[in-house]
């Protein structure tokens, strides 16, 4: 079983996003601090172009999901969870933290969560390659690492919460153009 070549698009389309998402929505607001501030800053109505980020977890989202219905080498369980992360961060787009804090948090939150766990349930049994419980348990365990620095840093008001919000969404968008891009390589 073989990934297709949309899953393929559609997981470029997740980390450039995300990650251009937030770099031109940075570039466009002069006072930013991209170390300290966190990427819903972007995306309020007291940013200068918030549509930028929006936009950029909005198409981040529908990635997600997308890609996570073309993981068809993966169990069930994972590719479910990796569209939970999916929608979970169109829910961010929805909810900006300044309008509804607390749906933009709990969608933050599940989105989060969700995008570090999947990889651990993509494990497969005898599998080899990227679905090998090691690389895929290693994969959850950085992300979580990544996760917990976040989340120390939002809780204690770190200097360093920007930084590390990028950190682990950044490599979250990531991962699924990994998975993608090694199991179309052993299916070849």
């Amino acid at each position: 079983m073989t990934v297709p070549r949309w899953a393929l698009a559609s997981a470029i389309a997740a980390p450039v996003a995300m990650i251009g998402g937030w770099t031109l929505a940075a570039a466009r607001q002069p006072s930013f601090d991209p170390v300290q501030e966190t990427i819903s800053a972007l995306a309020t109505s007291t940013a200068t172009d918030p549509w930028i980020m929006t936009a950029g977890l909005a198409v981040t989202g529908v990635a997600h999901l997308v890609t996570a219905a073309g993981l068809r080498p993966v169990p069930r369980r994972a590719r479910l969870l990796h569209a939970i992360g999916g929608a979970a961060t169109l829910a961010v787009a929805v909810f900006p933290s300044d309008a509804a804090p607390q749906a933009h948090g709990i969608a933050a939150g599940i989105g989060f969560g969700a995008l570090a766990l999947w990889p651990a349930l993509a494990a497969r049994r005898g599998a080899t390659g990227i679905l090998r419980p090691a690389v895929t348990v290693g994969a959850s365990v950085v992300l979580t690492g990544l996760l917990g620095w976040f989340v120390v840093e939002l809780q204690g008001g770190g200097d360093l919460t920007g930084l590390s919000e990028r950190a682990v969404a950044g490599a979250q968008a990531v991962w699924p153009l990994v998975v993608v891009v090694a199991l179309r390589r052993a299916s070849r």
